[in-house]
């Protein structure tokens, strides 16, 4: 028995195409492998209406918001990038002859792309800073992963016992991820919990140094003279290493100023942009930290547990995970120069 029903659009205009041709219905039929009845009534439909298309298409509900709703919608995820379904609805609808519900909402936002998602979170850089770290990022820009594999990357960071769930939510499409009314700008700040100090460069992973308290000038001093010195001349002999560190005031102090300039014949201090966490790749080891701390079974419930847990975690970081991260310090830079010395993706 040949095939029944609705046809696709090539399919009917093979249907005309016999017939036009002097086929009879049931030479057709045969031919195509259409049933007789469908042969006749494709037929019946071009010879009275001239019509080779299905009208499957349109059928179902009209769809509410039109290409002229579509771009109200957009402009109002423009003006608000952190606003709710309801709030999105509820000003949709104002002077709107016919109202929408939240459910068409949702599914005209998918429609254009949109979709809710969590908020690159990225630190609030200053036009003076912006200049800095294009700076760098030319002084940079020839710089080869060889060149990189010379360079010792160095941090502090918290890690708490408790997180909040707060977290805010924007609409955005794939490819807006970096645009300015998508972020959530950071500034630095306190909190509960331990605090590390850590370095590595792309041979191996240093020294993980927990900070019983806020660390001061005389504090870093003791860093510097008992872990950073011995680790950069063991793995950089020739005197060909750089030591990176951030702008921190403890960092600048001119005890750790002094200091650096009795030992520049052992290594050089990496002049480093402010506000430029995006281009040390320390700072994905920490987020590696702390992912592994959220999957734990047995989650610490002090702070010596969690300083145990950090210490351990830290010794298990793969050799691949931060050689890759050392290997990115390219794009990281280019990531820069073309973002013009603002945020980058990293």
């Amino acid at each position: 028995m040949g095939k029944k029903g609705d046809l696709s659009n090539s399919e009917r205009g093979m249907v005309v195409g016999a017939r036009r041709a002097g086929l009879s219905i049931s030479q057709s039929a045969q031919l195509l492998g259409f049933s007789r009845t469908t042969i006749s009534r494709v037929y019946k439909e071009w010879c009275e209406k001239g019509k080779t298309s299905s009208m499957r298409q349109s059928c179902g509900r009209k769809c509410l918001v039109d290409a002229r709703g579509q771009r109200r919608m957009g402009r109002l995820i423009q003006a608000d990038r952190r606003a709710t379904l309801t709030e999105i609805t509820t000003r949709y609808n104002r002077g709107m002859q016919q109202s929408i519900c939240e459910a068409t909402t949702r599914t005209t936002l998918r429609r254009m792309g949109y979709n809710s998602r969590r908020p690159h979170r990225v630190p609030l850089i200053s036009t003076t800073n912006r200049k800095k770290r294009l700076q760098f990022a030319r002084a940079h820009q020839n710089w080869t992963v060889e060149d990189w594999k010379n360079v010792a990357w160095s941090d502090e960071s918290r890690f708490l016992l408790r997180h909040s769930n707060g977290r805010v939510r924007i609409w955005r499409k794939q490819n807006e991820n970096m645009d300015p009314s998508c972020l959530v700008t950071t500034v630095q700040a306190g909190g509960g919990g331990v605090m590390v100090w850590g370095m590595f460069s792309w041979h191996t992973l240093g020294p993980l140094v927990p900070i019983g308290h806020r660390l001061n000038a005389t504090g870093y001093l003791s860093i510097v003279s008992d872990h950073v010195h011995p680790f950069m001349t063991t793995m950089y002999p020739s005197s060909d290493g750089y030591f990176q560190q951030d702008n921190a005031p403890c960092h600048k102090a001119r005890i750790i100023s002094n200091w650096f300039l009795e030992h520049d014949n052992e290594f050089t201090v990496l002049k480093w942009p402010p506000q430029s966490p995006d281009l040390n790749p320390i700072e994905h080891l920490w987020d590696v930290v702390e992912r592994e701390l959220r999957a734990l079974d047995v989650h610490p419930t002090n702070l010596h547990q969690l300083q145990d847990a950090i210490l351990s975690i830290w010794a298990n970081i793969s050799k691949e995970c931060f050689q890759h991260l050392v290997e990115s310090m390219p794009r990281r830079i280019k990531a820069v120069l073309k973002a013009k010395g603002g945020q980058t993706p990293y």
